[in-house]
């Protein structure tokens, strides 16, 4: 049975789906931009203060689902430019420091024209 989490910490979905769901004593992330959850506002404009917004959302969901950034195993990382790769991952190293696994790549557009989506999936 899977579990729905919801945290006001981290921006509420804009579409049809939920923030994390927890199956199977993982916790599965949707993508979080870079929204700041207090204003409902994309505030950061460059790379680095895009994706520092994106891994304290990250860190709320899930701190939610009762797991942590520690216990990530597998990261997926958008970038609508792979030229912002060393920016990024100088802020991703940050916070992600188990190195978990990783996927990365640049996408033509993410929503509302951010720089930088990330998902996570981590034990609970």
């Amino acid at each position: 049975m899977s579990k729905v989490i919801y945290t006001p910490d981290a921006p509420a979905a804009i579409g049809p789906y939920s923030q994390a769901v927890v199956a199977g004593g993982l916790v599965f992330t949707s993508g979080q931009i870079p929204i700041n959850p207090a204003t409902g506002n994309i505030e950061a404009t460059t790379i680095e203060e895009q994706t520092e917004q994106v891994c304290k959302n990250i860190k709320a969901v899930l701190e939610a689902s009762g797991s942590s950034l520690e216990k990530v195993v597998k990261t997926v990382c958008f970038l609508s430019d792979m030229n912002d790769f060393a920016a990024f991952n100088a802020v991703y190293a940050n916070y992600f420091t188990g190195k978990p696994a990783r996927s990365c790549v640049a996408v033509k557009t993410l929503p509302k024209n951010v720089l930088v989506e990330v998902d996570t999936i981590a034990e609970v």
